[in-house]
């Protein structure tokens, strides 16, 4: 038996924040990440529409880093004393992740941080307050998802928490919310929304429900990705619409070694999330080639890429999304990242044993054993042909 779960409601288009009067209730934390979203005014904007629905609201902010177990913790006290019957995430994916487990130890006290990170075994939330997520990049999803990625503070590891618990009950998708995006920002959410589209289509748990999605957001990041990048509001809104379907995909579908490989080096190295997956991608996808060709091959179609055969049309597929890296000024190896060749051999080995323990390793197409996923990590350190 599937499962397909999304948030009850998604409200999107031109003044879909204007649905927060409608609310119920009497308080509202929002989490927020740097100063720009009160610098143009849509934090006033939802703060105005939320005191028409006669709801007080605190603001945690200043999470402008992936967020960490401490973090978490360190804002507890807040979400404790004022007790909200909303959280509402205002951002990309660290401010919304880091509302999600704020929310989660809000609701479970008790709860430690290891039996949060079982895969689906959450309990019951919803006692204390529901969830909405409003977001500024276009990329993570962390508004439709079921997800939340933090960093436990004693090892430096990201760890995704996942259970349907955590999807939010309310999706606010606003292009007013990234009308003034920085281009580094459009680059690498934009990858990651790219990323979301491709694994979520070739992921084992995948469906038809997931594929639809997958598929349809890829075309539509295809069409209008670069050009949101060179400053198009049209794209941006299209982009911000594509993003969100994807995430609705890969919420379900979940992910591959990509998405492993970003969680497990990105603290390391400080890569950030979009960029390492725009950095990884290419090379999973030569990886997973052997067993999911066909699929690759079907979005390479989709694209209309060049290519009379399936692997025709898988390295046209490579290609494209090396070509939007290069074009977006996105590395295409974490040596052209920055990374040092000693700090990389360093933690390699280390890299490729954590990335075994995360969630999206087992949904990859493709069986990966530690041998393997070094010599990934190795391939996109190098820039070598994943050949294996």
């Amino acid at each position: 038996m599937n499962r397909f779960t999304i948030p009850r409601d998604i409200y999107f288009g031109e003044n879909a924040l204007e649905t927060l009067e409608s609310l119920e209730g009497k308080k509202a934390v929002l989490v927020i990440g740097g100063g720009s979203v009160k610098e143009n005014g849509n934090l006033d904007k939802i703060q105005s529409h939320l005191a028409k629905a006669n709801i007080e609201t605190k603001v945690i902010e200043g999470i402008t880093e992936e967020p960490s177990t401490q973090l978490v913790q360190d804002h507890l006290g807040t979400l404790n004393e004022y007790e909200p019957d909303w959280i509402i995430g205002i951002g990309g994916g660290s401010p919304m992740d880091a509302a999600k487990a704020m929310w989660i130890f809000y609701e479970r006290p008790n709860l430690s941080f290891e039996d949060a990170m079982q895969p689906f075994n959450l309990p019951g939330l919803r006692t204390k307050a529901k969830f909405i997520g409003i977001p500024t990049t276009s990329g993570t999803a962390s508004e439709i998802s079921n997800l939340s990625v933090i960093t436990d503070s004693e090892t430096g590891v990201k760890h995704p928490l996942a259970d349907f618990e955590l999807t939010p009950d309310l999706a606010v998708i606003d292009p007013v919310m990234v009308e003034s995006m920085p281009q580094k920002v459009i680059a690498y959410s934009g990858m990651d929304a790219v990323t979301h589209s491709i694994e979520a289509y070739v992921a084992k748990p995948r469906t038809t429900f997931t594929d639809s999605l997958a598929i349809e957001a890829l075309e539509t990041l295809d069409e209008h990705l670069l050009s949101s990048y060179k400053g198009n509001q049209e794209s941006r809104e299209k982009v911000h619409y594509a993003q969100a379907m994807a995430g609705m995909a890969f919420a379900n579908a979940v992910l591959g070694n990509v998405h492993s490989m970003a969680h497990k080096s990105g603290p390391t190295f400080e890569v950030p999330h979009g960029c390492a997956n725009g950095i990884y991608l290419p090379y999973v996808i030569q990886f997973n080639r052997s067993v999911v060709g066909d699929r690759f091959a079907k979005m390479a179609k989709r694209l209309e890429l060049k290519g009379d055969t399936e692997g025709q049309l898988v390295d046209s597929l490579i290609e494209w999304v090396r070509e939007l890296n290069r074009e977006m000024g996105v590395p295409n190896t974490l040596k052209e990242f920055g990374v040092s060749e000693d700090l990389f051999k360093e933690h390699v080995d280390q890299m490729a044993k954590n990335a075994m323990d995360d969630p999206c390793t087992g949904t990859n197409p493709r069986e990966t054993s530690e041998e393997e996923m070094k010599k990934l990590f190795e391939a996109a350190y190098y820039g070598k042909e994943v050949t294996f």
